[in-house]
């Protein structure tokens, strides 16, 4: 299997270029959405490109620069080369059997009927898989939830107690 390298700095910057299309020396969400395929000829899924634009907007603008986005570029690199280790039919898409497989390999130990939720939730066409940019959502989403149950977990049991409310302000004060 062919491993995606990091492109030079250069090549960065004619994408990015190539990507800011009202020249304002940033990219939107918008922008990113319309440069990025999730390899079915389809744009980005535009929670993805919120989450990821979230995750590198060092500044706060809601947009992202050139150094953050030579990260960004890392980042979904890194998360190709992932995706295509665990593709292992080469179809394109994550089914249940390789999501399993890929959440087995980061230390999740969960159950079939949890597996089962991902692919209902994560499978936008409704095929029984997971496409890359979904992937990438399922996986930041589930290491998310996984730190901030972590942080309560002070006891290291697997097992926390919170109020309604304090489950409410744990899930909508997370970064993604």
């Amino acid at each position: 299997m062919a491993q995606y390298q990091m492109a030079d700095r250069q090549f960065l910057w004619t994408v990015f270029q190539g990507v800011d299309r009202d020249r304002s020396g940033a990219i939107s969400a918008t922008e990113l959405q319309g440069a990025l395929s999730n390899g079915s000829w389809k744009p980005f899924n535009s929670e993805t490109v919120r989450m990821m634009i979230g995750m590198f907007d060092r500044d706060n603008s809601g947009t992202i620069n050139f150094e953050e986005f030579c990260s960004l570029w890392k980042y979904v690199t890194d998360w190709l080369n992932c995706f295509k280790s665990f593709d292992r039919d080469n179809s394109g898409n994550i089914d249940k059997n390789e999501l399993q497989a890929a959440l087995t390999s980061f230390g999740y130990r969960l159950s079939e009927r949890f597996y089962s939720t991902l692919i209902r939730k994560f499978d936008r066409d409704a095929m029984g898989s997971v496409k890359f940019d979904d992937f990438i959502q399922l996986c930041v989403l589930l290491q998310t939830l996984t730190a901030a149950f972590r942080y309560h977990d002070t006891d290291q049991d697997g097992w926390i107690r919170i109020s309604y409310e304090e489950f409410l302000i744990l899930v909508f004060s997370l970064r993604m």
